[in-house]
């Protein structure tokens, strides 16, 4: 049984920064990050495989996200990042993270990861 934790969140106002952590109980390979405002389905944000820092595919980002937050994985901390700035109103939601993306599925297929945090709340104000 692998346990995720995430911490980093809070309140904040519209364009600024946070970052959140996620640390693994277990070695785990492609953390990643997904969301869900209330009253949304939950959707992906972001995604660091493990490959990445051996040549491996870089990161993926939703459209929504891209050039505002950055995903690491930093492996002999089993801890993912993701650090997020120029923070929206639309970013408001509940970020979970994710571990162990099977192989085959698209980055951001929910059904494709196997492990899950409990969550931790941003809340972006104007």
């Amino acid at each position: 049984q692998v346990h995720l934790v995430e911490s980093g969140g809070g309140s904040v106002q519209a364009g600024g920064s946070l970052r959140l952590s996620c640390v693994s109980s277990h070695d785990t390979y492609n953390m990643g990050w997904f969301r869900q405002a209330l009253g949304k389905e939950r959707e992906a944000v972001a995604l660091a495989y493990s490959g990445v820092y051996i040549g491996g595919k870089r990161p993926d980002y939703a459209d929504s996200v891209k050039g505002r937050f950055t995903v690491s994985l930093d492996k002999t901390k089993r801890t993912v990042y993701l650090q997020m700035t120029n923070l929206t109103l639309e970013d408001t939601a509940m970020y979970y993270c994710a571990a162990d993306k099977r192989p085959g599925p698209q980055w951001d297929d929910q059904q494709a990861y196997t492990w899950w945090g409990h969550g931790t709340q941003v809340t972006v104000s104007s």
